[in-house]
């Protein structure tokens, strides 16, 4: 019976590997798309976590297989710039892709939500909150100058971040077609000593969005996808 069990065991951590292994497949475009072979991001490492296990649990963290590449890249870089900056990831996708409410786009495994880095009143790099109180972060608020009642915005680590997502881009073959941020706040981004290099590589609309996107930055990859054609 032990030995039944073990097989069992190793059996699903097998299937598991395999189907990992997998690169994903997109079709059509972030906002009307699919995803053969999503695989879904890791729930933490040195300096990042996900926004919650609850989300986790219903499968809101998959995206394409090159894009979790970039991911982790990008955070490996920000750990050997400063291993003390705290980062949060949310929203990216369903394993096989399609509609994603609320959102509008993050159907073919290309999009992904990152909370904004924030620093505590001591000036520490601190987890973004985020749980069910307050739907996960995304109800959390800032003023003009990036400042709430507990937290301020982390500038600096928010273009560190913009940019190694970039270079792990461009490392991978891919392109990070755009990043959605608060207009209001945009000023207070290019003014970090990454401003430059954002502002000549990577596009970021000026242009309200239908949501503020001052608690998190919006991110899509751009990958040759397949041609989606809806059943």
């Amino acid at each position: 019976m032990k030995n039944i069990f073990s097989l069992t065991i190793v059996s699903i951590w097998l299937a598991t590997v395999n189907a990992e292994a997998k690169e994903s497949t997109c079709y059509g475009t972030t906002k009307n798309g699919r995803l053969e072979n999503g695989v879904r991001l890791p729930s933490s490492g040195n300096n990042f976590i996900s926004y919650s296990t609850a989300p986790e649990l219903e499968s809101r963290t998959y995206v394409h297989s090159i894009v979790k590449k970039v991911v982790v890249e990008s955070y490996e870089e920000l750990n050997l710039l400063n291993p003390q900056k705290l980062f949060k990831y949310a929203e990216t996708g369903f394993k096989s892709g399609g509609k994603f409410s609320p959102h509008k786009t993050h159907q073919n495994g290309l999009s992904i939500d990152f909370m904004v880095p924030v620093m505590d009143k001591n000036n520490n790099s601190v987890y973004f909150p985020t749980n069910a109180q307050n739907r996960y972060g995304y109800d959390v608020n800032f003023n003009d100058q990036g400042v709430n009642e507990n937290f301020k915005i982390d500038f600096e680590s928010l273009g560190a971040h913009i940019v190694a997502l970039n270079k792990a881009s461009l490392n991978n073959n891919i392109e990070l077609w755009r990043v959605i941020f608060a207009p209001d706040l945009q000023s207070k981004l290019y003014d970090t000593k990454y401003g430059d290099y954002i502002k000549n590589n990577v596009e970021i609309p000026t242009k309200k969005s239908w949501v503020r996107h001052d608690e998190h930055f919006h991110v899509d990859f751009k990958i040759k996808c397949k041609l989606f054609l809806k059943n």
